[in-house]
C-alpha cells in the first residue's frame, strides 16, 4: 500500500510540474495583453492631442499642408486601430508618425511667432510627456514579451509551451530613425 502512494506522489510532481508552467505561461500572455491595452491608452492620449497640435501650427505655417495633412491621416487610421492589434502591425505607422510628428515639432523653430504662443507649447509639453508615458509603456510591455519569451523559449518551459501551443510574442520598437529629430529645410 505504501509504495502506491509513493508511486503516485512521483507520478503527480509531473503532473504538478505541467500545471505549474502552464499557469506561468497564461499568466505572462496575459500581462502581455495588459500591457498592450497601456499602450493603446497611451497611443490614444497621444492621437487625441494631434488634431489640436495640427490646428495650432496650420495658423503659422499654412504653406506645410503636405506634413499637416499626413499627420492627421496616419493619426486617424491609428485611432481606428486601437484595441485591436499587437506591437508588430503598429510598428511600421507609428514609425512615420513620430518622424512627421517630429517634424512639425521642427517647424516650430522657423517660426518664431509659433514658438512663443501659448497654446502651442502647452501642447508640445502634453506631447513631450505623452511620448515619455509612450516609452514607459513600451518597456513595460517589452519587459513582459522578455519574460514570456525566456518562459517559452528555456528547457524545460518549453516542452509545456510547445505541447500547449504558446505562440512567441513580438517586441514593440521604433526603429533609431524615429528617435531623431527630424530636418525641415525652407528653400
Amino acid at each position: 500500500m505504501e509504495i502506491l502512494i509513493v508511486i503516485g506522489i512521483i507520478g503527480a510532481i509531473p503532473l504538478f510540474f505541467v500545471i505549474a508552467q502552464y499557469n506561468s505561461l497564461v499568466s505572462l500572455r496575459n500581462y502581455i495583453r495588459d500591457a498592450w491595452a497601456n499602450i493603446d491608452t497611451e497611443l490614444k492620449r497621444r492621437y487625441d492631442l494631434i488634431p489640436n497640435l495640427v490646428a495650432t501650427v496650420k495658423g503659422y505655417a499654412a504653406h506645410e499642408r503636405e506634413v499637416l495633412e499626413r499627420v492627421i491621416e496616419l493619426r486617424n487610421r491609428r485611432m481606428a486601430q486601437i484595441g485591436q492589434g499587437a506591437a508588430p502591425a503598429a510598428q511600421v505607422e507609428e514609425q512615420e508618425l513620430v518622424q512627421q510628428l517630429n517634424r512639425i515639432l521642427v517647424l516650430a523653430e522657423n517660426y518664431p511667432q509659433l514658438k512663443a504662443d501659448q497654446h502651442f507649447l502647452k501642447l508640445q509639453g502634453e506631447l513631450v510627456n505623452t511620448e515619455d508615458r509612450i516609452q514607459a509603456a513600451r518597456r513595460f510591455y517589452n519587459g513582459n514579451v522578455r519574460d514570456y519569451r525566456n518562459k517559452c523559449e528555456t528547457f524545460p518551459s518549453n516542452l509545456v509551451a510547445q505541447l500547449f501551443g504558446f505562440q512567441s510574442a513580438e517586441y514593440f520598437n521604433v526603429e533609431p530613425a524615429a528617435r531623431e529629430a527630424a530636418s525641415v529645410k525652407f528653400p
